[in-house]
């Protein structure tokens, strides 16, 4: 079930309904966002249901023996045992294969003829999202920085809160927790501005994200031998453009959804492509994510704390690792690399460029945006010797293109709608909100219909299959 489906949009109106009726009574408005997130879930795939319940199961005894256990020596291997169980079901289902053929390869080399078995399992839809999230709370409690949730049902809806489930915000119990134990915070003006907040992520990603896609950028991905390089520059051009909209977007469409039933979600993106540099552009871009490798990853590694040398290899491993999280192939692990890479050379610059002057700022921001352009070439492409053809492709300098006027006016309103000031776009946003109420409703009822009718047929949202 989609965001962007009929399916949705029949959903979500009767878990509103459903929610609404039971809000003042906590335990059943706790069970109405546990079933509607477990069928939310399984609409995908049933069977799939028990991972998320099994990494549930695990984490809350785990917090709940945190809890009471004293002895240091057996804290820490409860903490190996819940990470060993995460990262286990991760690894079987999502690295596997992955790693069976590099070994493979890697014996190729050594003039080993390795054979090893593959399986045949699905990626569970957004298991990278719900293990983190699961870890965090248990690391958290280890450390000693939250208490443990003694309510099965509020760490179950928690863990599975169907807004945010499958692609984010990646939420932290500090963040979620306290306010399932508090009766959410709901007004007509948090209604309202989380409906909008909805139908934009909407317009991200149908009018904009998909409507790139389809219009050219999946025929030139798949073909590029066949175009100009201007074609293929236009092209990854847009793919930043829709890997944007698309997955800051399903973001919107959370936060939205979360606020319209009474909950803050974290903010996940701030217009990325306005940073000066890499190391800025990751606190714009997927925001809960690159805190989170942040705070569980580099910082225990060392972080910044030790030498120059010590400080790059965090980062390279850092990134390396990020990379992978968003897939078991050998072009995220380039694309991690490339921006560990760039974040080595950035250290030591000023991370915003604001005092460097106005022309230098929009020369920092105009290179930083072609260094993100050409990772999400690596990001893309999964081959390297594909890849390696589409440099080949924009290194011909050939020019012409067959790309529609449609596409140009699609790529003009994502540059526009990026780079226009954020107060006055909020303006405008805000302005809708004062319309009289039927007039909205007849608004969003349209939208509704064109939405439903220009997202027939196609393609998930990007961040669904990591």
């Amino acid at each position: 079930m989609n965001f962007n489906s009929p399916e949705f949009a029949v959903f979500f109106p009767v878990v509103l309904i459903a929610y609404g009726l039971v809000f003042h009574r906590e335990r059943m408005r706790d069970v109405i966002l546990l079933v509607a997130s477990y069928f939310f879930y399984m609409s995908w795939n049933w069977m799939y249901a028990g991972l998320i319940l099994l990494s549930t199961m695990v984490d809350y005894c785990v917090g709940r023996m945190l809890a009471i256990e004293q002895r240091n020596r057996v804290r820490k291997a409860l903490l190996v045992f819940s990470l060993t169980a995460n990262l286990g079901l991760l690894g079987v289902f999502k690295y596997f294969n992955f790693f069976v053929d590099t070994a493979v390869d890697l014996g190729g080399l050594l003039g080993l003829n390795l054979s090893f078995v593959h399986h045949e399992l699905l990626l569970p839809v957004g298991i990278s999202f719900y293990t983190f999230q699961t870890m965090s709370y248990t690391i958290d409690v280890y450390r000693r920085k939250i208490e443990y949730e003694p309510d099965l049902l509020k760490f179950a809806v928690f863990v599975s809160f169907f807004p945010q489930l499958v692609a984010g915000p990646i939420l932290r119990a500090t963040q979620f927790l306290p306010q399932l134990r508090r009766t959410p915070s709901v007004s007509s003006e948090r209604f309202q501005s989380g409906l909008l907040l909805i139908f934009r992520g909407l317009a991200k990603k149908i009018v904009i994200a998909d409507l790139l896609a389809g219009l050219g950028i999946d025929a030139v991905f798949a073909a590029p031998a066949e175009h100009s390089s201007l074609t293929l520059l236009l092209a990854l051009y847009g793919y930043s453009f829709q890997i944007y909209n698309d997955f800051s977007g399903y973001s919107d469409i959370a936060i939205g959804a979360g606020r319209m039933m009474g909950f803050d979600f974290p903010m996940n993106f701030n217009r990325p492509y306005l940073a000066t540099n890499v190391r800025e552009f990751w606190t714009r871009w997927h925001i809960t994510l690159s805190t989170w490798l942040r705070d569980y990853l580099y910082v225990p590694l060392g972080g910044n704390k030790g030498s120059k040398r010590t400080t790059s290899r965090n980062l390279m491993i850092t990134m390396l690792l990020g990379g992978l999280w968003h897939g078991a192939a050998m072009n995220f692990l380039l694309w991690g690399a490339w921006h560990g890479l760039l974040l080595v050379l950035a250290r030591g610059q000023s991370r915003t460029g604001v005092d460097s002057g106005l022309l230098r700022t929009i020369m920092a921001r105009f290179v930083c945006f072609h260094l993100i352009t050409f990772s999400w070439l690596l990001f893309r492409v999964r081959s390297v010797d594909a890849q390696l053809e589409y440099l080949r492709g924009l290194a011909t300098l050939s020019g012409g293109t067959v790309l529609q006027p449609a596409y140009f006016a699609v790529l003009l309103l994502a540059f526009a709608a990026h780079f226009t000031p954020k107060a006055w776009l909020d303006g405008q946003l805000e302005r809708l909100t004062k319309i009289p109420a039927p007039v909205q409703a007849a608004g969003y009822a349209a939208l509704v219909l064109v939405f439903v009718g220009l997202s027939l047929g196609t393609q998930a949202f990007i961040y669904f299959q990591f």
